[in-house]
């Protein structure tokens, strides 16, 4: 057995095949892992000879938690980050009290000044930064973990987002849709580009030849809520409109959905919609809306553990993804539903 200088926790959690949370918590004897999981997590660290001392030596007592409000506004308000937030605070909590600020910083900022003014030994970035911004963040000399983004060279935690794509665009192709379209974010996002990447990758795989047209891109310029609802219009408006359309998050399919709607258009029976997110609105839409599943918390749960554990090393974790098929993308299921209403029924439902 080959003894590791300077197992990280990271690796130690890939050796026994658990989280990175599930390995810091038996280590440090805390509530959550079973006792054969423990015992497991204590003899592969000691076969391996991970460094106990690592846990408390060099951990970031104060950690801030940096974002774009530009593009986030309020996390409190933004429905996907509000879960990510509650992950990382989650991490803090079990970081034996780590204390977290926030800080809402924009381009036009002194980056480094009101990073400073915090007096942390760690940061969080969370969501997109543009090169400058990072630079500024790298400018504070402090570990740095990046979560919902990814930089070479950085540690970053992110979900699958090309397999997701993938997968929701495959389950649109399988159901028999010809013309899927797409709508998409920014796409100097990351995850955006990947879930793009994975849209035009099931097309390919399917031997469907992508068409410009089918793609839309959110005009910045609008509203966001407007900015769908356009995007879904010049959908409509084509001369050959899609039978499907893959959104790249809840949000955009919920608005695309009620514009089908409003212009008379029946979903899923004449158009099918896959979102992303799984946001909680996603379950109780009418149709219910199939999606793209992820743990949300996870992520930013994820992404402040290793933070906090010191494993700060290049690389990019990602977190599996799942998807959850409801009435939206399914109208074979939607048809029979209807049809096995009697009449009686359906006087007494209106």
């Amino acid at each position: 057995m080959t003894v590791k200088p300077n197992l990280t926790i990271r690796e130690l959690a890939r050796l026994v095949g658990v989280s990175i949370g599930t390995v810091s918590r038996a280590l440090k004897g805390q509530p959550g892992p079973s006792a054969s999981t423990r015992a497991e997590v204590l003899r592969m660290a000691e076969e391996h000879g991970y460094d106990l001392g690592r846990l408390r030596s060099g951990r970031p007592r104060r950690i801030v938690l940096v974002y774009n409000r530009s593009l986030l506004g309020s996390l409190a308000a933004n429905l996907f980050y509000s879960y990510v937030l509650h992950g990382i605070e989650t991490a803090c909590r079990e970081g034996d009290e780590v204390v977290l600020s926030v800080l809402s910083v924009a381009p036009s900022d002194d980056i480094v000044t009101r990073i400073k003014r915090h007096e942390p030994d760690g940061l969080l970035s969370l969501g997109y930064f543009d090169t400058d911004c990072l630079d500024a963040l790298r400018a504070c000399e402090l570990p740095l973990v990046l979560a919902d983004h990814f930089v070479p060279g950085l540690r970053c935690v992110n979900d699958d987002n090309l397999q997701g794509a993938l997968q929701a665009t495959r389950h649109l192709i399988d159901g028999g849709a010809k013309r899927v379209a797409a709508i998409f974010g920014p796409p100097v996002h990351h995850s955006i580009a990947l879930r793009a990447k994975g849209f035009r990758r099931a097309l390919f795989e399917a031997r469907i030849l992508a068409d410009p047209e089918l793609e839309i891109t959110l005009d910045p310029e609008l509203p966001y809520d407007e900015a769908a609802r356009d995007a879904m219009r010049r959908l409509l408006a084509l001369p050959e409109r899609p039978d499907a359309v893959f959104c790249y998050n809840d949000l955009t399919a919920l608005h695309a959905m009620e514009t089908c709607r409003e212009a008379g258009i029946c979903v899923p029976e004449d158009i099918r919609f896959v979102g992303y997110d799984d946001i909680e609105a996603a379950s109780h839409s009418e149709p219910s809306l199939t999606t793209v599943k992820l743990d949300k918390e996870a992520l930013g749960y994820t992404a402040a553990m290793a933070l906090i554990e010191g494993d700060t090393e290049p690389g990019d974790t990602l977190l599996p993804v799942e998807l959850v098929v409801r009435s939206s993308s399914a109208p074979e299921q939607s048809r029979a539903v209807r049809d096995s209403v009697k009449p009686s029924e359906a006087v007494a439902a209106g």
